[in-house]
């Protein structure tokens, strides 16, 4: 009863925090993407080869971009007090909509290359704590060092040229098999063969700052009290790391660990256009380049919601992991 408590201070602190700064960054990104050149009349225009004044101002009218920027934005705000992300000039149709089916395929990807980044990081820091100063740790070092330096793009690019070109195991983009009616387990591994690529250069930046992160975290504990104590009661060197060292280390890392959803979502834009992913990645680059910024707020808005949840999801781990964590009064 105490633990379901605690944890229910540590939500309702994040819950409270969590309004304000959902309406802040709402407002932010309106305005910051009121300051980019063009709209979506310029481009519809320009697509089609042809436009006059009076079918621009039609258009604007049409979706209200004629307006002044604060009745633009008190009209958004109305949209969203009514559950409505608005509606996309460009793919005409509500954007709620649009982004509800791309969100399956982004957050399986991303959820997919942090799950690897969290469980290939966390081995290799492991590792390294253990090894520390010995030729492992020096080689998962310098790999760890590369993964942090090498732009996620140029990953995207190599592993495709690796694995798609040269040996032809993997396809080199897409989300299935074009025609396929494959059901159940087939259907999965299809999607899981289109999928590891891209989740994979998704993570190994993320891999090198979780194990990073773990080897500092655990030559830290190594050297506290409850370590020795531990060692003093007979409990085995594995029993050691794991059970008391590794959970300790753990709370640095779900912290960085909750920070770095919203980078997935920005990483994902250059892996998801890279792989020809359909995901929200892709569609925030779409828009960004059909200057159809109610989708692009969507999506903004969406991502905001995804790092306030992973934040929660944190908090009440860290928590759980940590007895010592209370709610701020």
């Amino acid at each position: 009863m105490h633990q379901f408590l605690r944890l229910s201070r540590v939500l309702a602190r994040t819950l409270v925090h969590a309004v304000p700064t959902v309406i802040g960054i709402v407002i932010l990104d309106f305005f910051l993407l009121r300051l980019a050149p063009g709209d979506a009349a310029d481009v519809m225009a320009g697509e089609s080869g042809a436009a006059t004044e009076e079918t621009m101002a039609a258009l604007r009218s049409r979706f209200g971009l004629d307006l002044p920027v604060l009745d633009q934005l008190l009209a958004y705000l109305s949209n969203l007090a009514h559950f409505s992300l608005g509606y996309s000039p460009r793919y005409n149709m509500p954007v709620a909509d649009l982004i509800l089916q791309r969100l399956p395929s982004s957050l399986a990807l991303m959820g997919i290359a942090l799950g690897l980044a969290l469980v290939i990081g966390v081995g290799l820091g492991v590792v390294m704590a253990t090894q520390v100063g010995r030729w492992p740790d020096r080689v998962l070092s310098v790999l760890a060092l590369l993964f942090y330096s090498v732009p996620s793009f140029w990953i995207g690019l190599m592993l495709i040229v690796l694995f798609s070109v040269h040996l032809g195991w993997l396809p080199s983009g897409g989300a299935g098999s074009i025609g396929t009616e494959a059901t159940g387990l087939a259907a999965l591994l299809d999607k899981a063969r289109y999928m590891l690529l891209p989740a994979l250069a998704l993570s190994l930046f993320y891999v090198a700052i979780y194990a990073r992160l773990t080897r500092a975290a655990m030559l830290e504990v190594r050297s506290q009290d409850f370590i020795r104590t531990a060692r003093a009661k007979g409990l085995s060197p594995m029993a050691v790391t794991l059970r008391h060292a590794l959970r300790n280390a753990l709370l640095p890392v779900t912290t960085i660990a909750g920070v770095h959803l919203g980078g997935l979502m920005g990483g994902a834009v250059v892996v998801e256009t890279v792989y020809s992913w359909p995901g929200l990645g892709r569609l925030a680059y779409e828009a960004v380049m059909s200057r159809d910024f109610t989708v692009l707020l969507g999506v903004l808005l969406l991502s905001s919601f995804l790092v306030i949840l992973a934040n929660i999801l944190v908090d009440l781990l860290q928590a759980w992991l940590d007895p010592r964590i209370e709610a701020a009064p």
